[in-house]
Parts: structure tokens; sequence; C-alpha cells
């Protein structure tokens, strides 16, 4: 429930936790770096006791060496499903001198406890990847329960309401979100609420959909522009590179490897080095996890990474 600590281009160097099963969300995002939504659902319900997941917390940062940004809810799911988020992440903060971030869809502010629970946070990401419904529908594929005008409000709402930090993620696909239109749309949308920063991303890890590609350099350049025209200076940031090869493990290495990879798909040769760093060898390490069915090495864009296996059908990934 618990991994990393892990690089991260907006939150510096975080601890995730993992709150919800694998892939039970709202989204069934056409590029999620951890493979297609299983339970596509809406309904908030308990996944894991808050005291287990603190627990597990406390004993991850008792064995951590360095400095630590945030503790961060960024489940291979949507953190607001659970209904004990806001209990938990007050418990943690009762504990621990800590500062917690959340990492959602958005998808589910329209409702007051969800908003009540990421009050409870220091920092809140939004996914805002469209405005117009269409596009809305086939990038982020949401449950059919969901309302694009509830969730455009539920967004607002919140930004109203929120006295910690706000930034906003924009995920822009190749022939999909990445028109002047769409970016004009988006940045108005921006505009309307207290945000720190916004950061327009790209595919850099596997889809999935194996048709996900990142935009041109010039459709980013033109995204930037259009965000930056309507939202000011400073304000809006291209994640375009990795994170780094700065992962740590809080407990055994080749455990905190499967925990993080579960989320966090890392690249080939990050993975190698960061075994190497706890003195173990890469190539028999990795062999076994993969003859094990624990992992598999996909490729995308040219490069290797290493996933979970638990987490993708055969058919969705290519050795």
């Amino acid at each position: 429930m618990v991994f990393g600590p892990v690089p991260s281009r907006r939150l510096g160097r975080s601890l995730g936790v993992n709150n919800i099963p694998p892939k039970h969300c709202s989204y069934s995002c056409i590029y999620c770096q951890v493979g297609k939504t299983a339970h596509l659902e809406v309904e908030r319900r308990e996944f894991y006791p808050p005291e287990d997941l603190v627990r597990e917390i406390e004993e991850a940062l008792s064995r951590l060496r360095g400095g630590l940004d945030y503790v961060t809810f960024v489940p291979d799911g949507e953190p607001t499903l659970d209904r004990n988020l806001g209990k938990t992440i007050r418990m943690l903060k009762s504990r621990l001198d800590v500062r917690v971030a959340v990492i959602t869809n958005a998808s589910l502010l329209h409702l007051p406890d969800v908003r009540a629970d990421l009050g409870e946070a220091d920092l809140v990401s939004v996914k805002v990847d469209a405005v117009t419904e269409r596009v809305w529908r086939l990038v982020n594929r949401p449950h059919p329960a969901i309302s694009n005008n509830l969730r455009l409000d539920g967004i607002i709402r919140f930004s109203e309401e929120f006295s910690g930090t706000l930034i906003s993620e924009t995920m822009l696909v190749s022939g999909f979100n990445d028109s002047a239109q769409e970016f004009e749309l988006i940045g108005d949308l921006l505009a309307r609420l207290n945000l720190h920063k916004a950061y327009i991303a790209v595919p850099i890890r596997p889809p999935a959909e194996r048709f996900v590609r990142p935009p041109s350099e010039e459709t980013l350049i033109e995204a930037h522009e259009i965000l930056t025209s309507i939202l000011g200076e400073n304000k809006v940031e291209l994640l375009m590179g990795y994170e780094g090869p700065q992962f740590s493990a809080s407990g055994d290495p080749v455990e905190s490897l499967l925990a993080t990879t579960s989320v966090h798909p890392m690249r080939l040769d990050y993975a190698e080095s960061y075994l190497r760093r706890y003195g173990l060898d890469p190539r028999e390490v990795l062999s076994r996890l993969q003859g094990d069915g624990h992992i598999a090495i996909v490729e995308y864009l040219g490069r290797q990474f290493v996933v979970r296996r638990t987490l993708r059908s055969r058919d969705s990934v290519s050795r």
C-alpha cells in the first residue's frame, strides 16, 4: 500500500500511498500508465482500514533515509473512491509532521464529501484533459454516470473552497485533445481556478492503448503559448522529460520495486541502477521476476520499461 519514495516532476521526493486496489477507477483513460481499468465505478466505499494505511506509512517513514517533500495519495485507481480518504489524511497528519498531496482525476468533485476529504490535503492536483464532452469521453472514457457539466462545476467549486495548493495536469494525446480550440477552452476553465500552476504533460510511459502517441513539439509549444496567454507568465509548465533515476526503497528493495512499478512504470535503465544501488544483480532479479510472472518488460517510444505484469492483460504488452 506504500511505495517509493519516487522522484516527482511536480512534487519533488514523494512517498506514494496506494489506497485503492488495482484498477478501481471512475475513468479508463486511453493513456493510463498502469493499463486498462478493470473496475469502472463511481460509488465511494472502504477499501483499506485507515489504521492499516497510516501504520504502513509510519513504518516506511521510520526506515526512510533523506528528506521527503510529500506523502502522496496516488494509487493505481482514483483515490477519492475511498470514502475514508479524509479520515486517513487527518489521522496521518495528527501523528506525523508531513505534507500530504492527492492526485485526483477530479471526476467526483461535484460531491460535497469528496471536496471535504480533499480539503484535508496540503496539495491537490486535478486532471483537466478536456473541456468539450466529446473529447473528454474519447480521452478519459469516464463511467457513464458522470456528467461533464457536473465535473467541470465540481472542479470550480473545489477551487473556491480549497485553502491549500491547487495544481492541474493536462495530458495531451496526438489526434485527440491537441487542437487549439481545446487548448483555449482548457485555458478558460483553468483561469477560473485559484491555481498555483498548470502542468502540460505527454505520455512517456507505456499507455493502456497502443495507438496513444504524444503530440508534436510544435503542438506542445502552441499549447504552452495559448495557456500562458490566458493564465499569465510562470503559471504554465511543460512536463516532457523523465524524473530521473533517484528511486529508493523504504523496505525490501525488490518488494519496493514491485510496489512502485504497480503504479509507476520504471525505465529499465533506472530499475537496473536502482537494484545495483542496493547491491543486487539487476539481470538476475529482473529475469527471476519476469519468469515468475511478476513483471513485464515493455517498449514504448523506443525505450524499455518495467511494469507489473498483474496489471496488464497479455495482449496489452509487448516484450
